[in-house]
């Protein structure tokens, strides 16, 4: 099983990366900043504009840390990547797979059971725990309606038909989001999805809290053998980690989208962290990035028992698990691909 270390996260716009010994150092300047060591390292996300050292990428990407670049919007960038761990006919058979859709099919059908089975529950949950502070008939509603969604998923053999009934049910989940705001109602509400740009704060927040969740998804598929790049859901488009989207699909609700509303009601993240731009376009300020970074460290560290393997770890190390049974299926060990079902 993987260990699970650090991510560090650089939220600072103007420093820059450097390596000293066997250290990232962050440097304001001639000013050192920190010291981190990369022993202690499993991957590195800066949001700094100056960026890193040859030296310092070079030291990752062979010690196997994931140096990923954003924008201080949070937009993805770029990824340092060392030599490939994974096995060329792993690699041959998943091209081959993508090409097919029948087959490219077959497997983001379960990916697509995933999200909907998990977006219902998120609804059932909110139902359970706050039953007289929600729309608890309109939530059900929708849970319902997701619920009938499910069976004519595992039948598609067609990749539109599926993207159809998976953007029918999206919008049936995101028209219930903001039932689930229980805080700050006169700060944070959603009217339904938007990004490049987003137009509003919980949008903000989704999309930041998405780059992330995709980074991981990235990260887990390299460290699984397979090509982030080529996917089954999403085709192939230059630059799109459409693999990494295709497993962040049914981990979207459980693992980003609870943090939200979770951040929200609890008031770790509020007005102040957040700027509007003259366009209209709204981003999380330095110390909103930072509100949210440290609240993804932690929940990446709470535990829970994996539906499909009944065992124990935390939810930072979901992404892999569920990349290692994505390897498993291509490599004919598992006759379908498992998603991961939360309840």
């Amino acid at each position: 099983m993987r260990k699970m270390l650090n991510t560090l996260f650089v939220t600072s716009e103007d420093v820059y990366l450097a390596l000293e010994n066997e250290n990232v150092v962050v440097l304001s300047g001639e000013e050192k900043k920190g010291q981190f060591p990369l022993v202690m390292l499993e991957g590195i996300v800066t949001f700094s504009y100056k960026g890193a050292s040859p030296a310092l990428m070079g030291a990752c990407a062979k010690r196997g840390i994931g140096l990923s670049f954003m924008t201080h919007h949070g937009r993805f960038l770029a990824r340092v990547c060392g030599e490939e761990r994974g096995n060329v006919l792993l690699r041959k058979k998943q091209y081959r797979m993508s090409d097919d859709e029948a087959q490219s099919c077959r497997i983001a059908r379960s990916m697509i059971f995933g999200k909907v089975y998990n977006s219902r529950w998120v609804l059932e949950r909110a139902i359970r725990d706050h039953a007289m502070r929600v729309d608890a008939e309109g939530l059900k509603a929708a849970s319902q309606a997701l619920a009938q969604s499910l069976e004519p998923i595992l039948e598609q053999t067609d990749l539109e038909l599926l993207r159809g009934i998976e953007g029918q049910s999206s919008a049936l989940y995101f028209g219930r989001i903001n039932d689930l705001i229980l805080n700050q109602k006169d700060v944070f509400h959603f009217e339904g999805r938007n990004r490049r740009p987003p137009m509003d704060r919980v949008n903000a927040l989704l999309s930041f809290v998405y780059t992330l969740l995709g980074n991981d998804c990235a990260a887990a598929l390299e460290a699984v053998g397979l090509d982030a790049y080529v996917g089954f859901l999403h085709r192939d488009r230059p630059g799109r980690i459409s693999l990494a989207l295709d497993l962040m699909e049914e981990l979207r609700s459980v693992m980003a989208d609870r943090l939200v509303l979770t951040m929200i009601n609890t008031k770790a993240i509020r007005r102040e962290h957040f700027v509007r731009q003259e366009s209209g376009a709204v981003y999380l300020n330095e110390e909103g990035r930072k509100a949210v970074l440290s609240a993804w460290q932690s929940r990446k560290r709470e535990e829970l028992t994996h539906p499909y393997l009944k065992e124990k770890m935390v939810w930072g190390l979901v992404p892999y698990v569920q990349a290692l049974l994505l390897a498993r299926t291509l490599r004919g060990d598992l006759d379908a691909y498992p998603p991961f079902l939360w309840k």
